[in-house]
């Protein structure tokens, strides 16, 4: 039988006034004064009953004390079952618990703080080839494994240990055990386009995109394709791997400033002497006609 079914019954006649008894329960199992008036009762099934009082402790407002008491088939004494706290329905709950690893976000790691990486994190895979499967003559293959005697050397099949991706590794002049994987790359890809990508407010007005700007540093690998490094310290994205489709103001070709206007040169010449006369020519009008005949005596000559 459904608990649906269970709960509509008709609650024990017994049971169901059994409050006094539940109440001592309850005030038995709280601290003193937290138990508040009766709110109800719901019948568990048959001669089963839990008695509901309202919790007046701070800090669990709409909690509920849930006695349960039941009788036996013929008997007329009521037993006691459990006592419990149990919230209602507009009870104040603490909210879901999520692991720490799904709590972090970016920006939350300070000095000194350190993050650990699962062993089978999918943005990562081994360092030593860069794929899932490693080639036929490494030193980790199961190919060379069925090649070499056990007692001769120690060959790591399916999942090589981390010292042993580390030994092939400096073998091959790689210093990183762990690389990114294709799955990685997706999401850091998908990371970036969605701060610095074409559908953000900046890239929308901006007047042209940082694949003709001067000031973009393209990156090496396959990403060089889809992302550079901005290198304008006005832009917003500063510092920052940029999407090839974002932009913003500060692009180099948008707007090129002029060079000032050089100045004319100077109207006077100050290369040639002006001449100026010593005395009024003749047909000046300011000298009397007779000037030119001047006496001996105005000259001051005896």
């Amino acid at each position: 039988m459904s608990a649906a079914t269970t709960r509509s019954r008709t609650p024990d006649r017994l049971c169901a006034e059994a409050v006094d008894l539940a109440r001592a329960a309850a005030e038995e199992a709280a601290a003193p004064g937290v138990v508040g008036e009766h709110v109800g009762l719901v019948s568990e099934g048959d001669r089963v009953v839990t008695h509901l009082f309202a919790s007046r402790e701070p800090g669990y407002r709409g909690w509920r004390w849930a006695v349960t008491v039941a009788r036996a088939s013929r008997a007329k004494v009521v037993t006691l079952d459990e006592t419990v706290l149990l919230p209602g329905p507009d009870a104040l709950l603490a909210p879901e618990w999520v692991p720490w690893s799904e709590r972090l976000r970016p920006g939350d790691m300070g000095p000194g703080d350190l993050l650990p990486t699962e062993a089978e994190d999918l943005r990562l895979e081994p360092g030593y080839s860069g794929e899932d499967v490693p080639p036929p003559n490494s030193a980790v293959s199961e190919e060379m494994a069925d090649r070499v005697d056990a007692e001769d050397a120690e060959i790591v099949l399916r999942a090589p240990s981390r010292g042993a991706i580390t030994s092939v590794a400096e073998e091959l002049g790689m210093r990183r055990a762990r690389v990114l994987s294709r799955y990685g790359l997706h999401v850091a890809a998908d990371r970036w386009e969605e701060a610095y990508g074409a559908k953000t407010p900046m890239a929308q007005a901006a007047p042209a995109t940082c694949v003709s700007c001067g000031f973009l540093m393209p990156l090496a690998g396959s990403l060089k394709q889809a992302f550079g490094v901005c290198a304008n310290e006005f832009s917003p994205a500063d510092g920052r791997i940029v999407s090839l489709a974002y932009g913003c103001g500060g692009h180099s070709e948008a707007a090129v400033m002029p060079k000032p206007p050089t100045p004319p040169p100077p109207v006077l010449d100050t290369m040639r002497p002006d001449e100026f006369p010593l005395r009024p020519a003749p047909d000046s009008g300011s000298v009397p006609d007779h000037a030119d005949a001047a006496s001996p005596d105005d000259l001051g000559h005896s």
